[in-house]
């Protein structure tokens, strides 16, 4: 290998323990809870911990990070890769004004101290190089193409799929629910992830879902598990209201499982009307009727999850992606 990587992760994340694996070490450190508090702990860990250790290159993960970049640039060359941003008017729902004003401010950090800074969303990556006024990288997401296929879709019972680490207001699965209880879709809706991030969204959401034929699944971090549930299903809907550039998305496609999504322009730049079903942000009877066409159609839905997989394997892959970082890494190191 030409680079000895270490990762840093959080117990509240991952079922891994610490240890050195095929191609990296990984350092777990315990997770306290959700969260803001949870975030913060975490990557104050993980400056401590560097800072007593030798590395050649940090490569730091989500403009949250950028409070303890000045501490690394003591150090070390620094790069981050930005998985969603900040912009002026966002306020995360998940936390408080001050937890805002602080990511904000550790975004900042971040493009202003970093030798290299990369973006996964082409939208995002325009974004900050004009409001920083930074050269800044688009280098999407990759995954490793899965071998599984629709076609061996080994569970009998049909259903639609919902799928998020932590679900709250942004993700959309509210309109989900509002579009099936109104247009009376029966089809079993199954919901993988924590529902319970933000107490009043959860009300919310058990309200709307009372009634429906819904499976509860909570977070499932076996990834397996959570890929055979996505390639049995019958369509996967991504209602997400804002997104950088979505691992999800390309997991679905690599299982060839038609996809339902929202036309933000996260989504849009990555696959087009040929390769997944898009309705109108943020209105459940525009996705109602693009869930009842999928439903009605279905062989056109699943010609377009085979376009979408095509589209994958042609620009999404780890190995196309990770050339672009060696190219970054030699950069820093030489």
């Amino acid at each position: 290998e030409e680079f000895d990587f270490t990762v840093y992760s959080v117990s509240s994340h991952t079922n891994e323990k610490s240890g050195t694996y095929k191609d990296y070490k990984q350092i777990v450190f315990h997770g306290i809870g959700k969260g803001g508090l949870n975030t913060l702990v975490y990557y104050i860990k993980c400056l401590f911990h560097c800072l007593f250790k030798r590395y050649d290159i940090i490569h730091l993960h989500h403009s949250e990070s950028g409070f303890i970049t000045p501490f690394l640039k003591l150090k070390y060359k620094v790069i981050v890769t930005f998985h969603g941003v900040y912009r002026d008017e966002y306020i995360d729902p998940k936390f408080s004004k001050l937890v805002n004003w602080f990511f904000k401010l550790s975004q900042f950090l971040n493009v202003k101290l970093a030798e290299t800074v990369v973006s996964v969303s082409l939208p995002d990556k325009e974004y900050l190089s004009k409001k920083y006024n930074r050269n800044c990288l688009y280098i999407p997401n990759g995954i490793t193409p899965m071998t599984s296929d629709k076609e061996l879709k080994s569970d009998s019972e049909d259903y639609i799929l919902f799928a998020a680490a932590r679900i709250y207001q942004i993700k959309g699965l509210h309109l989900l629910l509002i579009a099936m209880r109104e247009k009376r879709i029966t089809l079993k809706l199954k919901i993988a992830g924590d529902i319970s991030q933000v107490g009043e969204y959860t009300k919310e959401i058990e309200r709307l879902g009372s009634g429906l034929n819904i499976e509860y699944l909570g977070l499932i971090k076996d990834k397996s598990v959570l890929m055979k549930l996505v390639r049995d299903a019958k369509c996967f809907v991504f209602p997400s209201l804002t997104e950088a550039m979505s691992m999800m998305l390309l997991e679905v496609a690599s299982v060839k499982t038609p996809i339902i999504a929202s036309d933000i322009p996260s989504n849009k730049a990555v696959f087009s009307n040929d390769e997944v079903t898009f309705f109108e942000s943020n209105d459940s009877e525009s996705l109602a009727t693009r869930i009842n066409y999928v439903l009605q159609h279905y062989d056109d839905a699943l010609v377009k999850a085979e376009k979408a997989f095509y589209k994958l394997s042609d620009n999404y892959t780890w190995q196309k992606i990770s050339s672009q970082y060696r190219e970054q890494y030699n950069k820093l190191i030489n």
